[in-house]
């Protein structure tokens, strides 16, 4: 049995607000297989967004403990996690975070300069992203020369160029309407699944989460 892409055992996190802590995670354990995509749901203030923080080694935890791919992290020193996240987790943001000079191609291709990828593989992942997102030919379009649906598409071929092992999803479709982010989510359940990678989803949007494998549902820090 292959190890979980990513696994959390007991984590907690604090934070301070004035005098008062503020616990915002209180206890968390989770792991997502290769291959499945997780919805994480709850209400504002429930822990989604340090979840989607631990998870994505933007922040560490007070306590417990986090793996991925059976490999212990949190003994690393904050260089080897840069360069994990660099290498291994791929980002798609509800606000695309798109880099407004550079073309749909350069905001692809980009973390692929950052990993030192030869230039003539960049032009190869680049091409086969686009097309497999839906945007073959639109490569040399502006972010504002694109709807939003087909920005969120450019965010989710940027996030997996490099294919990762994990992909953090930040509200990805808060800023489409119904039917588009019905297709992006459905797009990319299909593409993570094909290429094995573990997603984890934070939505406020309940009709989103019928295209994920499972429901992780997030109250006062805990797992309800």
């Amino acid at each position: 049995m292959s190890s979980p892409a990513l696994r959390l055992y007991d984590v907690k996190k604090s934070y301070r607000n004035g005098a008062e802590p503020v616990h915002a995670l209180r206890g968390v354990s989770l792991e997502i297989a290769p291959g499945e995509m997780v919805a994480l749901t709850g209400p504002s203030g429930s822990g989604k967004s340090t979840v989607l923080n631990v998870c994505g080694l933007l922040d560490a935890p007070d306590s417990g403990q986090r793996e991925m791919g059976g490999e212990p992290l949190d003994a690393r020193p904050e260089a080897e996690l840069t360069r994990l996240r660099r290498e291994k987790i791929g980002f798609v943001f509800q606000g695309f975070n798109l880099v407004p000079v550079m073309t749909a191609s350069d905001n692809i291709e980009y973390p692929l300069l950052l990993l030192g990828t030869p230039a003539a593989e960049r032009r190869r992942r680049v091409d086969d992203a686009l097309e497999r997102v839906g945007l073959a030919g639109l490569g040399g379009r502006l972010p504002d020369q694109l709807s939003g649906g087909q920005r969120q598409r450019v965010a989710i071929a940027r996030a997996l160029v490099k294919s990762p092992a994990l992909v953090i999803a930040d509200e990805p479709t808060g800023n489409l309407d119904s039917a588009t982010a019905a297709q992006i989510v459905e797009l990319l359940h299909q593409l993570t699944h094909e290429r094995g990678a573990a997603a984890v989803v934070a939505t406020h949007d309940d009709r989103m989460t019928r295209y994920c494998d499972r429901v992780v549902r997030l109250a006062d820090g805990l797992l309800a």
